[in-house]
């Protein structure tokens, strides 16, 4: 009696394999020329959570400020997404009040949500960079259709003058701190 086999296999990959990959990543996102102002570092020792620091980008709210960000990689990576999260205090429709970013690159193909098409999800030929990119993205266009943080996307929508005032305090205020 034949028994039937799955269709879909996960991917093989071993742990030097992410682990060359990520130096390999790491080093192309120092070199980067992309990103105005990048920096980029290990937290601790581990290539699998990077400190990632860099500017807001021009011509937006984010002007001027300067985020602090760390981005872990899962055992599985590239297979699956990294995470990010703020460690700056940020107030946008698509961060979590805790800083977890939340756009579509970051999902995995998965994750189910009808309000974003699998292409746009994380595939395993996208790079950190991939990330930094849709995020500098994210700060210049909220998605106000399906927000993280629900309070900054209403303010977004019905009161901008009260929604760039709080940004640009907490700007300021993380300048500060620097």
């Amino acid at each position: 009696m034949l028994q039937s086999q799955s269709t879909h296999t996960a991917p093989i990959q071993s742990a030097s394999y992410t682990v060359t990959l990520l130096k390999k990543q790491l080093r192309q996102l120092e070199e980067s020329k992309t990103i105005e102002g990048v920096s980029v570092g290990l937290e601790g020792n581990s290539l699998y959570s990077w400190n990632i620091s860099f500017a807001g980008p021009s011509d937006t709210l984010y002007e001027g400020g300067y985020f602090q960000a760390l981005m872990k990689f899962p055992e599985d990576y590239p297979n699956s997404p990294p995470t990010f999260r703020f460690l700056t205090e940020m107030w946008h429709p698509n961060i979590y009040t805790d800083g977890r970013v939340c756009i579509s690159i970051l999902h995995a193909q998965d994750e189910f949500n009808d309000q974003e098409p699998p292409e746009t999800r994380w595939r395993p030929i996208l790079t950190p960079e991939d990330v930094l990119i849709s995020i500098v993205s994210m700060l210049s266009e909220p998605n106000i259709n399906s927000p993280a943080n629900v309070d900054a996307g209403i303010q977004f929508r019905d009161k901008p003058d009260e929604y760039k005032k709080k940004v640009r305090k907490l700007i300021d205020k993380a300048l500060e701190n620097l």
